[in-house]
């Protein structure tokens, strides 16, 4: 029996907490976090008791007829209104869902202190270079050449003892010379992707787990000694059972988990430079930021890199440089299976004369193929993702990072180009508007001057073209608040990138003669005509169904015309959005009515001294105008609710 009344207690309470949520909600229409709607639950059901008793005082024990139901009514009114009341002012304080529940809470923290650990490292290796008073807000010093090798110098050095992250970090933003002077991006073109290679008991453990079984299952023969190791990964050489020679790209264990904390904290300093530096700003570092993290977890998915392989040979197909066959069964997210290629990396062969000049002629056609013709592109051919094969063919490596261009973007891009071919100003700034997003407000004027500027120094005759006018010309497009979309930075990323490998592979190659010859050649094999019919035929047969459907609805026209049955609908606020929000107006100006309606006329019934007596202390007038003061104060607090919900 001792027992059963403790338990019986909280039987009742927690029925009273679950009666109190469920009413909260119906009647202010809002869902409350648990913690808060237990402690107001407790609370009312703690006032409940002392308010009946105050309420019961006032009736006489003899009463027998209805009086004590309505009092009792009145002090369960009144403890509701009174846990209503504080749930509100939570409500308008702290959100709900604006603070963490505790099991988040102490992941949070958790996550806090790691990061804070890495902060403070990452903070004392940029002060250790001299780059703390950039972090502070000053602008840096690139007035002399001299001052930006020196920053560059310290920024490269920085990155390389930040690790990998920022290793890779460094070594994006050095094909980026559309944001950068010269001397960073030379400096930074200096950061190498390689790391002491990891034991092999460390290796092994991530490919059992990729494979689902011992690595004897799958592989014949694995060699253990890697043949590269990266700072992401490291090479392996092996022979499937089925006789196949390939090459094993496995990831270095933990590296996810590094990787991910540094991209929080690169995003945090991000947010900080450019909420509180100029150059911050006008780099867009948050935008940088956001592109940088999302192209280095795609690296890290191998699965990813296999799709883009396969994606690439099926462009490539038939052109003479190869790209390396995936095996998908064998991969996954932590190792990529494909084929074994007899070669030598780019970076230790030097083929030279004209052997190196076919060679770099042959990879500058592929890649202008890739981009203007299939859209899809290796964007990051440096000389450590090719290889010359012993027969003296090119091959593609490491397609972690590929670019992707729809049929739009290819043909404003190659108008782009042609009208900077010819040396059209005005053709250039429509087709770079096509390109890139438009903002609201632009000076066209300003900017075709500038372009025509730009052209009149760099492509008039007598003037060497080069690929770093591009780092130039998009200069001019940030200046004038245009933002350059990641696909097309991608383009002139690959080819800034390809510019150092040709330059490798034949001294003196000439880039943008070579792309003009392209453009002669791709010209030839495509006349103006058969392309003039090609696009015709295609329009042609898009809009032949609507064509064969015209006559019938326009004779279904003219016929409601003439018997007087033409009418035209026109739907107003279709939007979900629009109606919810003409609805909601007359909605919240109701309540509002109502809860001065119902609290003014409680004054007034309050204010009477007319009337029956249901107590000697208390009249009817009186006691209605209780009710409908807890009525109006219920309505106003459903109005504040809606109002912080929409200013929310």
């Amino acid at each position: 029996m001792d027992l059963l009344t403790p338990l019986a207690l909280v039987i009742g309470v927690l029925v009273l907490v679950t009666a109190f949520t469920v009413a909260a909600r119906r009647l202010l229409d809002l869902r409350f976090g648990i913690v808060r709607t237990l402690l107001a639950g407790t609370f009312v059901v703690l006032i409940a008791g002392p308010l009946m008793k105050a309420f019961a005082g006032t009736v006489a024990p003899d009463d027998p007829g209805v009086t004590p139901i309505w009092f009792f009514i009145l002090a369960v009114v009144c403890a509701l209104l009174a846990g209503l009341v504080p749930l509100v002012i939570a409500e308008a304080l702290i959100p709900s869902g604006s603070l963490p529940g505790p099991l988040e809470l102490a992941g949070r923290l958790r996550r806090h202190l790691i990061r804070s650990r890495r902060y403070l490292r990452i903070t004392r290796i940029l002060v250790r270079h001299g780059l703390g008073p950039y972090l502070r807000g000053r602008d840096p010093d690139l007035g002399a050449p001299s001052s930006r090798a020196r920053l560059a110098r310290s920024l490269r050095e920085a990155l390389d003892d930040g690790g990998v992250t920022f290793v890779k970090l460094g070594q994006i933003l050095s094909t980026r010379s559309d944001l950068l002077a010269v001397e960073f991006v030379e400096e930074l073109r200096l950061l190498q992707d390689g790391a002491a290679s990891a034991p092999w008991a460390e290796i092994e453990p991530v490919l059992v787990a990729e494979l689902g079984g011992p690595v004897e299952e799958t592989f014949a023969d694995f060699d253990r000694e890697p043949l590269a190791a990266a700072s992401i990964a490291q090479v392996y050489r092996a022979r499937l059972r089925t006789g196949e020679e390939v090459v094993v790209k496995v990831q270095r264990p933990g590296i996810a988990g590094v990787v991910e904390q540094d991209l929080d904290i690169i995003d945090r300093l991000a947010h900080s430079l450019e909420r509180r530096t100029r150059w911050g700003r006008a780099f867009g570092v948050t935008a940088l930021s956001r592109g940088f993290a999302d192209a280095l977890r795609e690296e890290l998915d191998f699965r990813i890199e296999a799709g883009n392989m396969a994606a690439v040979a099926a462009v490539s197909a038939g052109e003479p440089v190869r790209v390396p066959v995936p095996y998908p069964k064998q991969s996954g997210r932590r190792v990529l299976v494909m084929e074994w290629l007899d070669g030598t990396p780019l970076g230790s062969a030097t083929p030279g004369g004209q052997a190196g000049q076919e060679l770099a002629r042959t990879l500058l056609d592929t890649l202008l193929r890739q981009i203007m013709l299939h859209g899809v592109f290796h964007a990051d051919p440096h000389p450590g993702n090719l290889m010359l094969l012993a027969d003296g063919r090119l091959a593609l490596l490491d397609f972690g990072s590929v670019g992707r261009l729809d049929g739009s973007l290819r043909d404003s891009l190659g108008r782009l180009l042609g009208a900077m071919d010819r040396g059209d100003p005005l053709g250039v700034s429509d087709a770079l508007l096509e390109v890139v997003p438009r903002p609201d407000e632009i000076d066209e004027r300003g900017l075709e001057r500038e372009l025509g500027r730009f052209m009149a120094r760099h492509l008039l005759a007598g003037t060497a073209p080069d690929v770093q006018m591009f780092g130039r010309l998009f200069r001019i497009v940030s200046s004038h608040g245009l933002s350059l979309p990641p696909e097309v930075a991608a383009v002139f990323r690959a080819l800034a990138t390809i510019e150092g490998t040709l330059a490798r592979l034949a001294p003196g190659f000439d880039i943008v003669t070579e792309a003009r010859a392209f453009s002669l050649r791709h010209l030839t094999e495509r006349p103006d005509h058969q392309r003039v019919r090609e696009e015709v035929t295609r329009e042609v047969l898009g809009l032949l169904p609507m064509v064969r459907r015209l006559p019938r609805r326009i004779e279904r026209i003219a016929d409601a015309a003439e018997h007087g049955r033409f009418g035209l609908n026109v739907r107003l606020f279709s939007d979900e959005r629009d109606r919810r929000h003409v609805t909601g107006m007359p909605h919240q100006v109701l309540l509002t009515v109502l809860a001065a309606t119902t609290g003014l006329m409680a004054a007034l019934l309050l204010g009477a001294d007319t009337g029956p007596r249901v107590t000697p202390g208390v009249g009817l007038h009186q006691l209605i105008g209780y009710n409908l003061l807890l009525v109006s104060a219920i309505l106003g607090l459903r109005v504040l609710v809606v109002i912080f919900r929409r200013n929310g």
